[in-house]
């Protein structure tokens, strides 16, 4: 991968974050956290990976993505803005009656949005539905989901991996942004998760362990991904940082849904690369 695509793409995930934190700052609603933790593989997804075209959102052969851990919405409305699936103004009224920018995705309002999301695992579960749906109509394209490691407590993304395996959908791919925090405290603390690569492999899953935040090792995997259609699903653990990139919310629980005040806000986004004027 060349070093010049690698540094547009990180340059890519900084911009999302800037953006993403201006929406939550402006609405003072919103989930920072786990937006900056996922920032880095949204941006290879929207700007690399995926077959994907925003003046036909609803192109029967795209490729898929489902944000499980829909309440991270920011994120994923800043790529699909700067995407141009919808006016990039549109990016300054999230939560807002109205407005398709609502606080968790609506795929009836949102250009872009392949499912409604927000009830945690259901979206994974609805992914599979969508793998197994291009498998039967002879498609190629693939189905990405991303999912928290809060979000795995629930049965349901598990029932949908046994389902992945039973009928080899190989182009289904379940990223886990594993960032070892969720609302009240370390996923250890809430529930705690051993071995969840060798768990996945249990579970007929061809699995890659990344760095969630090395470009290099994202589109690495990614590439491997694209190259293995061997009738098994695919599993990707990413280790992340909650609030990846601010200082004072890197690992803290507390930004998990929380909104900047107005000097917190400027302070992150000097950070983030922007002064605030």
């Amino acid at each position: 991968m060349s070093t010049e695509i690698i540094k547009e793409l990180s340059a890519r995930a900084l911009e999302l974050k800037r953006i993403a934190l201006t929406m939550i700052y402006e609405a003072q609603s919103g989930h920072p956290g786990g937006s900056f933790s996922a920032a880095d593989i949204i941006a290879a997804l929207y700007f690399h990976e995926l077959n994907i075209d925003p003046e036909n959102p609803k192109w029967a052969d795209r490729d898929r993505f489902v944000l499980s851990k829909g309440h991270v919405c920011p994120i994923l409305y800043a790529a699909l803005g700067c995407r141009h699936f919808f006016p990039e103004e549109v990016l300054h009224t999230l939560r807002q009656e109205g407005s398709m920018l609502q606080g968790h995705p609506d795929m009836k309002k949102c250009p872009g949005i392949d499912i409604s999301t927000g009830s945690l695992g259901q979206g994974a579960a609805c992914a599979v539905g969508m793998a197994l749906a291009g498998k039967r109509d002879h498609k190629d394209y693939r189905v990405f989901t991303m999912v928290g490691d809060g979000e795995i407590d629930e049965g349901i993304v598990w029932e949908g991996m046994m389902t992945a395996y039973k009928y080899q959908l190989d182009n289904y791919v379940l990223i886990l942004d594993n960032n070892g925090l969720q609302l009240d405290g370390t996923t250890d603390q809430v529930m705690p998760h051993i071995n969840l690569t060798t768990k996945a492999q249990a579970f007929g899953f061809d699995t890659y362990e990344i760095d969630g935040h090395n470009m290099v090792e994202i589109l690495d995997t990614f590439d491997k991904i694209h190259k293995a259609r061997n009738g098994k699903p695919k599993f990707i653990n990413a280790h992340t940082i909650k609030g990846k990139g601010v200082d004072f919310m890197e690992n803290k629980a507390e930004w998990h849904g929380m909104a900047p005040n107005a000097e917190q806000y400027a302070n992150a986004m000097k950070q983030l690369g922007k002064e605030i004027d």
